[in-house]
């Protein structure tokens, strides 16, 4: 599997037409019955997010999990990968969801991290100012607490794919299985250290303790509001499209089915 060698100081991938993708999201949405609501970030923008939410069976309870992607606008695969995923509707039973498939819809354009006031909107969660984050930080607090929030992002340094994990819960981990499932469609980033911390065959285990961080990434927000288990996995954005997508739609697929099987509604913070 060929790198592409386009990524020299930063993201030089192909961008994507964001409005498209959305677009095709909605209508996958609708047409399986998901719930669509808008959260205002200004007047005339908004952020979308999906839900799909069953009543639960009185013998097996319902696990909810939260998806969300597009934080980033020189991270395509994400909001792809969610499409793929609305689209094959291949979704375990006795989970109920939540979809954000695009969190920085003014980067995609521009085809770059930032917002395009040049704001980094995955590190307001702490002292929000952007006004995604205002609409997107009010957005959860309507929401019940999650067992699990997947995090979908790319990696435009890194040389293969890998995942931080932030597990509060009394749970077995799922990093390394999500690694090895993810492994045969994309190759892994296997160095002792990633992002500057201490990594172990593709899984980095940082610091939940909010302190530890000056600026919030959503993650933090998350563990701290509404979760006991985040995962943001990073698929290299040097190989192809097709190969970072898959890796994100396997390790989503990876973790739904053996997370549901621990029935996790029992630790819910709330």
């Amino acid at each position: 599997m060929q790198r592409l060698g386009r990524n020299i100081g930063g993201y030089r991938g192909d961008p994507i037409d964001i409005a498209a993708v959305l677009e095709d999201v909605a209508g996958a949405a609708r047409g399986f019955g998901w719930t669509f609501e808008p959260m205002p970030a200004s007047p005339g923008f908004e952020l979308h997010a999906w839900s799909r939410v069953q009543a639960p069976a009185r013998h097996r309870p319902r696990s909810r999990v939260y998806i969300s992607t597009g934080i980033h606008g020189d991270e395509p695969a994400g909001p792809l990968a969610v499409r793929e995923l609305l689209q094959e509707d291949r979704w375990p039973e006795h989970v109920d969801l939540w979809v954000c498939p695009c969190l920085n819809p003014t980067g995609f354009p521009l085809n770059r991290r930032e917002n395009s006031a040049g704001t980094d909107l995955n590190r307001q969660y702490l002292h929000l100012e952007a006004a995604e984050t205002r609409a997107h930080v009010a957005w959860p607090q309507r929401q019940p607490a999650f067992d699990l929030t997947p995090r979908l992002h790319e990696d435009w340094e890194s040389v293969g794919f890998y995942l931080y994990e932030l597990n509060l819960s009394e749970q077995p981990s799922q990093g390394e299985e999500i690694v090895r499932r993810v492994s045969t469609v994309c190759p892994i980033d296997l160095s002792p250290e990633i992002e500057g911390r201490q990594a172990s065959r593709g899984v980095i285990r940082p610091s939940a303790d909010p302190r530890s961080r000056p600026k919030w990434p959503e993650a933090f927000l998350s563990l701290t509001h509404k979760t006991r288990h985040s995962l943001t996995r990073e698929p290299p954005s040097s190989f192809p499209m097709n190969t970072r997508v898959s890796a994100l739609v396997t390790a989503v697929q990876t973790a739904l089915p053996r997370h549901v099987c621990f029935e996790l509604a029992a630790n819910r913070t709330r």
